[in-house]
């Protein structure tokens, strides 16, 4: 594999695309050019750049794995959305070369801020060849906060004027939203301290950079939070699972919309009360999977009963 210098550094990978659909006027070409890095490895099901989107699904949806993760995380539910007729795209971001291999880089493990725009490149390539004004976002764990990030600060979305949102709606499935202890993790770092061991240290020795900066507290997060938690004009769709051993507490995944009403937080046993769902589970047990695609078109929750 490529170093993640070099393939985010001079590699592209250029996509010629038809910018004509139903959003877009023009029937010329569309030349995408977008960071190899972003692509690569690939997932059955998305990324099928000549995707238009249809009149029953206008909006792309954009999947974000989550910490140490890759786009491979999607290979249940890309084929499924693409199955019911969207146009799905799923991005690599936050690469950093492995440790003691740095010819391999592990994947959602970099700084935060720049994986956000990471992401706000992908997404405007996106946009640029779908020719679609606006995107559903779908994210796991540091995925659902980093989604957040990159409304917030990189243009995802438009505070003085919603209509302009790139965002129209984000779906988060375990999110980092207000940190998380790593299943204990942070209060042993916080005992290593106190013996005057560098604690500190264990975190981004094990998750790189951005398990650092989704730790309980961090100013990273307190960055986010401050003032709304949410953005005008999106919809969101909080998921968590009470079987979370990752992202916990697992109720820190949920969102204060302000008594906004845009921010509905779900618990997965709220759908399937026997689910014993774990972290990774969001992204390929059945329960979660159907609240997704409920929450992208709720047409399919009349039509479709919960897998339970």
């Amino acid at each position: 594999m490529r170093t993640f210098a070099r393939a985010a550094a001079t590699v592209t990978a250029v996509l010629v695309v038809s910018a004509a659909s139903q959003f877009a006027a023009s029937a010329q070409p569309v030349e995408v050019q977008l960071p190899a890095n972003l692509v690569q490895p690939q997932v059955a099901g998305a990324n099928d750049w000549s995707c238009k989107p249809s009149e029953e699904h206008p909006r792309p949806v954009v999947l974000i794995h989550g910490t140490g993760m890759d786009s491979t995380a999607w290979t249940v539910l890309a084929p499924e959305l693409q199955d019911l007729g969207y146009c799905v795209f799923a991005v690599n971001y936050g690469a950093v070369p492995r440790l003691l291999d740095p010819n391999t880089v592990v994947w959602g493990a970099g700084d935060i801020t720049q994986s956000s725009k990471e992401l706000a490149t992908f997404v405007q390539s996106v946009r640029d060849a779908t020719g679609a004004p606006q995107v559903d976002l779908v994210g796991h764990s540091q995925g659902g906060m980093l989604a957040r990030q990159y409304m917030k600060f990189d243009g995802g979305s438009d505070p003085e004027d919603p209509e302009r949102n790139v965002v129209h709606s984000l779906i988060s499935l375990g999110a980092t939203n207000h940190g998380t202890s790593f299943g204990g993790l942070q209060a042993m770092t916080a005992d290593l301290e106190a013996f005057g061991l560098p604690g500190r240290l264990v975190t981004p020795f094990w998750f790189g950079p951005a398990g650092a900066q989704q730790l309980i507290g961090s100013p990273i997060l307190a960055s986010l939070n401050s003032g709304s938690e949410v953005e005008p004009g999106v919809e969101y769709t909080a998921i968590a699972t009470h079987a979370d051993e990752v992202s916990t507490p697992p109720e820190g995944a949920f969102l204060n919309d302000n008594g906004t009403a845009i921010v509905q937080n779900r618990w997965v046993q709220d759908v399937c009360p026997a689910a014993t769902t774990t972290h990774e589970g969001l992204i390929r047990d059945p329960a979660p999977l159907y609240m997704v695609k409920v929450a992208l078109d709720p047409a399919y929750g009349e039509s479709n009963p919960a897998p339970c």
